[in-house]
């Protein structure tokens, strides 16, 4: 696999395993818990998570249609109508994993050529052409800054936040190891030996 193309793949992967390890521990609180102000950019632990959500099938819906060849999605505002689909985290939590197969399988198919691919976004102002990379670098840095959040906010409560840096280094990966598992993906598939 091309490098770049690899390293889309891998955070791909990483994403879904923070989400996966991220959201076990949120399912460890209670309702009160999860729908609870507190301070950070969105007020509640519920509010964060269904905002990476909702911009997680913005842009796999934009990226998805450009590699099929398809036209922008001329409503893709609806995915965030309303910004807070779900109360509860069960439900949530299904859609997000669901979301996360689909970034893999969308990355795992890519190939260098691909990644320079036009991606018409549909912003409020209208339409933009975005180089896929770009989208798919964006969507990697807003996943972790709002899971930054979330784990932040998960420090003042009765759950521990988990540590979710333990992706990229190999002698991490006994640490990773079961949920990797969970998720039907192993070290070898996301690093394949010649990656090291």
């Amino acid at each position: 696999m091309d490098p770049l193309a690899h390293h889309c793949f891998t955070m791909a992967c990483n994403n879904a395993w923070s989400n996966h390890r991220l959201l076990a521990a949120c399912a460890q609180l209670t309702d009160e818990e999860f729908t609870a102000q507190r301070t950070s950019f969105f007020p509640s632990i519920k509010a964060t998570l269904n905002h990476i959500l909702t911009v997680d099938w913005f842009y796999l819906d934009a990226l998805e249609r450009a590699f099929n060849n398809q036209p922008p999605n001329p409503d893709s505002r609806r995915y965030f109508e309303p910004e807070e689909p779900f109360h509860t985290l069960a439900p949530l939590s299904v859609e997000q994993h669901a979301c996360d197969r689909r970034l893999i399988a969308l990355c795992r198919a890519r190939t260098h050529a691909d990644l320079h691919h036009e991606v018409t976004v549909t912003w409020r102002v209208g339409p933009r052409v975005e180089d896929a990379t770009r989208v798919l670098a964006h969507l990697f840095q807003h996943q972790i800054h709002h899971r930054g959040q979330v784990h932040a906010m998960l420090a003042g409560t009765r759950v521990p936040p988990p540590q979710l840096d333990e992706f990229f280094c190999a002698n991490d990966a006994p640490l990773r190891a079961q949920e990797l598992a969970e998720l039907g993906l192993t070290e070898e598939a996301v690093w394949p030996p010649t990656h090291g």
